[in-house]
């Protein structure tokens, strides 16, 4: 078996992979034709493996975000007026991750908790995809985060218990670096009533764990060494700097007094979410036919080879999109139909340098130098194009650039299609044609 079929065999393996993920959950297959008499659902198997002692399990459904869905949008303000001006943003941030854990908990799939400010007001916005009835939710994530500090029982008596030391007793939690190995720990510095708990406590769990509980799960639990005085702790381990940084937070959100207030809910419906994805769908359909009938007919049988690596583009996205997953939202919608377009770029590329060189060189060289050649120009467009989805994407939070969901979303689809188009276009057509084209 030479190389390029080779290759082309690995891409067909790839592609029926992914058409199994892309399928949807079932397929009614119904047949009624003299004798034979046909009604079958074909139902797509999970995922669900046990790897390393943890079990694995996917499902490979399309996550659909709150426009498309539908659900509930809660807007809850946050009360920073008893906190200093340099432990807000603290605060905040902390507030957002009791939000997103507890959110989490309840069950709701890719949810979307951001922070807003205006007009001095802190504002946490929370998007819960699917849930129409928001009591619950709402009792549930609009509380203020309950930290506490718990001790382990003894043989006779297993368990957690909680103590009277609380969030309320803690000042302060910082991010420092242990003085002996210089690696990452997190400071905590207790009330003049929290210190004395906090001596209490250590002096009779020295060598046993000390939980650290927020909202009654644990989120640190730091060994005593010793019988600890002066209000002064340190929690050491093998943290990276994101680690101590995120455990810091939760202290301080259990100990900082950030009551929360709801001051707007609705209910979002998915109407308007379907109607426009059956006219995206509708306009991705038309929009593809006609970009396949332009190929075959411009380029003929370049043209054909062309709409198959469009065809796999199409699956091995939308596997994609349920893979990892990404969270489909109008704005995304668009995202990918716009790499639809873009997936033929560098085919078109391509085979017009083809014709070129072919008026100079037998066909099989003029393929291998066509690609070589139109590689630049299909690499700095797509480079920019990325670039672009980049900064729309801003996945470093920066404040001065877009922080918008749904801009996001259309940033994400659109740079994994240019990474897939990339892909078809070089890779499947390149391998089409080297086995099909004489």
């Amino acid at each position: 078996m030479n190389k390029p079929l080779r290759k082309l065999l690995i891409i067909l393996i790839l592609v029926i992979l992914a058409a199994i993920v892309a399928m949807p959950k079932e397929i009614p297959f119904k047949f009624n034709g003299g004798p034979i008499h046909i009604d079958k659902t074909v139902t797509r198997p999970d995922l669900n493996i046990t790897f390393a002692g943890k079990e694995i399990r996917k499902t490979f459904d399309l996550v659909l975000g709150l426009d498309l869905a539908g659900g509930s949008h809660l807007e809850f303000e946050a009360d920073t007026s008893g906190i200093s001006d340099d432990k807000k943003a603290t605060a905040i941030s902390g507030v957002r991750n009791v939000m997103e854990q507890r959110v989490n908990l309840y069950g709701v799939s890719e949810p979307n908790i951001q922070t807003s400010s205006f007009e001095g007001k802190d504002y946490i916005i929370v998007e819960l995809p699917g849930i129409k009835d928001t009591k619950e939710a709402v009792n549930l994530i609009g509380q203020t985060a309950q930290l506490v500090f718990a001790e382990v029982g003894s043989e006779e008596e297993p368990g957690i218990k909680n103590t009277d030391l609380t969030g309320a007793d803690v000042k302060s939690a910082d991010v420092t670096f242990d003085s002996t190995n210089g690696k990452p720990a997190v400071s905590i510095e207790f009330t003049d009533d929290g210190a004395k708990k906090f001596e209490d406590i250590t002096g009779r769990n020295i060598g046993k764990p000390l939980p650290i509980l927020l909202d009654g799960y644990p989120v640190s639990s730091p060994q005593v060494g010793g019988k600890i005085s002066g209000g002064k702790a340190q929690i050491t381990g093998n943290f990276t700097l994101d680690e101590a940084k995120q455990l810091a937070i939760q202290i301080s959100a259990g100990a900082l007094p950030v009551p929360v207030k709801l001051v707007q809910e609705r209910t979002v419906g998915a109407t308007l979410g379907s109607e426009s994805v059956q006219k995206s769908v509708r306009a991705g359909f038309v929009g593809l036919a006609m970009v396949l009938l332009f190929m075959i007919l411009v380029y003929g049988r370049l043209g054909i080879v062309s709409a198959v690596a469009l065809v796999v583009f199409g699956i091995l996205t939308l596997a994609l999109y349920k893979l990892i997953p990404v969270v489909l939202t109008l704005p995304g919608i668009a995202g990918f139909l716009l790499s639809v377009g873009m997936a033929v770029d560098s085919n078109i590329l391509i085979f017009e340098r083809f014709k070129e060189e072919r008026i100079k060189r037998n066909t099989r060289d003029a393929l291998e130098v066509a690609f070589g050649r139109a590689w630049d120009s299909i690499r700095d467009a797509n480079v920019a194009t990325l670039l672009t989805a980049f900064v729309l994407a801003n996945p470093l939070d920066l404040s001065f650039l877009n922080s918008s969901g749904p801009i996001r979303g259309f940033a994400i689809t659109l740079a994994l299609g240019i990474v897939i188009s990339l892909f078809t276009g070089i890779v499947v057509s390149r391998n089409l044609l080297r086995v099909f084209i004489k």
